[in-house]
């Protein structure tokens, strides 16, 4: 049975983008149900398959997984033959360290900048707080490609579920043109250019529902 998974909007949804990118990244096949956060049937229609309501939402079969970081588990479980986790016991257990770290820290950065594809890229000042976030995963980034990035332009190397957690927040960079190190706007320029990414957002820049909360420049909606 095909794996089916539920997003949000392209342009916005930083947690859909996750687990979409690593099927992509990983040649697995999937079918695609888009339901749009702006939508009055939102809440229902992922409710049907997600107690918590919230977008991304796997359904495997009898298997229904929601939360970015426990799809993408069950994706490594699902599909052993893939290096969705580096392979090396070292490796993999700093990824998922700094994956989890993602999956729940950040706040600050992740509240001033949302996600948002379609907007010029245009600087954006910080808070204290959101710039020691930044400071603190750029931090992250060059120590892990110091020790396990040699093989690649990615953090350990070759594309990594690790990779998928971070992509979200390379946007970020990019978008409000934040100021990160050498290393870090390098493994920025990694992410956009990945196949996967480049067609999500293809598709995110085609949309047309605006979200105020996640303009932050509203009333003005900048799109490129």
């Amino acid at each position: 049975m095909a794996l089916k998974l539920l997003i949000a909007n392209k342009n916005y949804s930083s947690w859909s983008l996750r687990p979409w990118l690593l099927l992509k990244a990983f040649d697995i096949a999937f079918e695609e149900e888009m339901v749009l956060l702006g939508d009055a049937d939102f809440k229902a229609r992922i409710s049907v398959h997600s107690p918590a309501q919230r977008v991304p939402v796997l359904v495997d079969g009898e298997a229904v997984v929601w939360e970015s970081l426990a799809i993408i588990e069950h994706i490594a479980e699902r599909f052993p033959e893939k290096a969705i986790w580096p392979s090396a016991p070292a490796a993999r257990a700093y990824a998922r360290a700094i994956a989890t770290e993602m999956h729940g820290g950040f706040g600050a950065l992740r509240s001033a900048v949302p996600m948002n594809l379609w907007r010029p890229i245009e600087p954006r000042p910080l808070s204290d707080k959101a710039a020691a976030d930044l400071a603190g995963i750029a931090g992250r980034w060059r120590a892990t490609r110091e020790r396990f990035g040699a093989g690649g332009d990615f953090l350990f190397g070759a594309f990594s579920a690790a990779d998928a957690m971070y992509a979200p927040v390379a946007t970020r960079i990019r978008t409000y043109d934040l100021p990160v190190d050498a290393v870090a706007a390098a493994y920025v320029e990694a992410v956009h250019a990945h196949p996967a990414f480049v067609e999500w957002k293809a598709a995110a820049l085609k949309e047309e529902q605006v979200l105020p909360a996640d303009e932050v420049d509203w009333p003005v909606v900048k799109r490129v």
